[in-house]
């Protein structure tokens, strides 16, 4: 990450380019960085090669002498906004609050301090603040159409016992299952027709899907949809990284969850958090459209934590960041705690947009379970995409990573996105004619009165 001194952005015509002109670079002593692509880039490639001002000559050079003439080359400029700050607002907020909205309209970078006092304020005028700019940051960067992606969670065997998970390999109370390739392709080919072009394919840390078995599933989806793809797998190796890109994975999925160390090896007894390191940095460097995320009210979590989770996001140059409440789930050891809280999870996905900028905010499934509202208040507050649960309805029940899961579906999102917050669904979606009916009753469905 560079600090201070002006840097350029190097965009390439696909990921393929992007990774090859990161390697050309760093071969011949060029500091690189992967980050996400500007708002101006659209999405021809979401990742571009950041480099420092001092190296942009050399850089250019070395792109000429490879062949390589089609990649664009823009200033990496600060997100300036203004409007942030009012005369009334000056009367109603503290000093040190006006100080950071100054460092948000002039596109500053965020210090630990300041994160920290935007998640711990409890100034209603500053919190109103906090949100409007996570919006206005949001609409800036990422627009106003809300993503849709389809999840199927194919298996919930899993190797690991964290104790936060109903799935963890050591809970007897819960019933496994696997699907076959057979019925994932069936709900493939379904969101397929829906017009949805990316597929999330979820599950435990089931050793039975080897590496041939997960690349025999992502090159039936790509030669039957052509849609891209997310993995949501866990921990493999670097090789297997390698082969499931190779293969058409187009993103990927692996929550770091918390950065504290010591929460994480509390909540973690049969895992590393290097490990989980080394794995994001591997999916950064292999040119994946890289997740993390993290969960909020965890025991003994703190908003220091909490802050330096989304410094993590930021320095990674993660793209897609999942933030939701930790909820029990039976048969686990967290199964008799109380809920993460829902405010102070809007309140970090606020920041995380924030101090993220252009990034992919889902408005989580978890929040989604603790209130019916709350998918629709994080849309509000920064968050730009839903994902549907589209896991047959004889698994969806045993797939109980916390308990009484929503299982977000197609209403639930138009209403949403429609309804709700007024944005606009995308252009891609094929809905059903009943939900293109502006006076069809979502209310009275939920209800079971259609």
């Amino acid at each position: 990450m560079f600090l201070e001194e002006k840097s350029y952005l190097i965009m390439a015509q696909n990921s393929s380019e992007m990774l090859v002109i990161n390697k050309l670079l760093n071969k011949n002593n060029i500091e690189t960085d992967l980050v996400p692509a500007p708002p101006e880039w659209g999405t021809v490639c979401a990742i571009a090669v950041k480099v420092k001002g001092a190296d942009l000559e050399k850089s250019k050079n070395l792109l000429h002498s490879a062949g390589i003439n089609n990649a664009k080359i823009l200033e990496d400029r600060k997100l300036k906004l203004q409007g942030l700050i009012d005369k009334k607002l000056g009367l109603a907020v503290s000093e040190r609050f006006l100080e950071i909205l100054k460092k948000i309209e002039n596109g500053d970078e965020l210090l630990r301090e300041d994160i920290v006092y935007l998640l711990s304020t409890d100034k209603k005028r500053e919190i109103d603040a906090i949100f409007s700019a996570a919006d206005r940051i949001r609409k800036e960067t990422v627009g106003d159409v809300v993503e849709i992606r389809g999840a199927i969670e194919f298996s919930n065997y899993c190797r690991k016992n964290c104790k936060y998970c109903g799935i963890r390999g050591q809970n007897s109370e819960i019933k496994r299952y696997r699907m076959t390739e057979e019925e994932i392709m069936e709900v493939v080919g379904y969101l397929h027709s829906l017009g949805l072009r990316t597929v999330i394919l979820q599950s435990g840390e089931d050793p039975y899907w080897t590496m041939p078995k997960i690349i025999n599933i992502l090159r039936k989806v790509k030669e039957t949809t052509g849609m891209r793809i997310t993995l949501s797998i866990g921990e493999r190796p670097y090789e297997e990284y390698a082969e499931f890109k190779k293969a058409g994975a187009d993103n990927f999925l692996l929550k770091i969850e918390t950065t504290n160390r010591e929460l994480f090896k509390e909540i973690h007894p049969d895992d590393d958090f290097d490990t989980r390191l080394q794995c994001s940095k591997w999916l950064k460097e292999l040119g994946y459209i890289n997740g993390s995320g993290n969960i909020i009210g965890l025991p003994g979590q703190t908003v220091e934590d909490i802050a330096s989770d989304i410094e993590f996001f930021r320095d990674m140059g993660i793209n897609m960041i999942g933030i939701g409440p930790f909820i029990p789930a039976k048969g686990s050891p967290y199964e008799k705690l109380t809920p993460g809280d829902i405010a102070m999870t809007l309140r970090t996905v606020a920041v995380t947009r924030i101090v993220c900028k252009k990034v992919y905010i889902p408005s989580t499934t978890a929040l989604a379970t603790l209130s019916k509202d709350a998918q629709v208040w994080a849309l509000n507050a920064g968050a730009n995409t839903i994902m549907l649960i589209n896991t047959p309805k004889k698994y969806r029940s045993s797939y109980n990573i916390y308990d009484n899961k929503n299982m977000v579906d197609l209403e639930a999102a138009v209403y949403a996105v429609r309804k709700a917050v007024n944005r606009k669904l995308p252009s891609y979606l094929k809905l059903p004619s009943y939900l293109e009916n502006p006076d069809f009753d979502f209310a009275a469905k939920q209800e079971g009165m259609l």
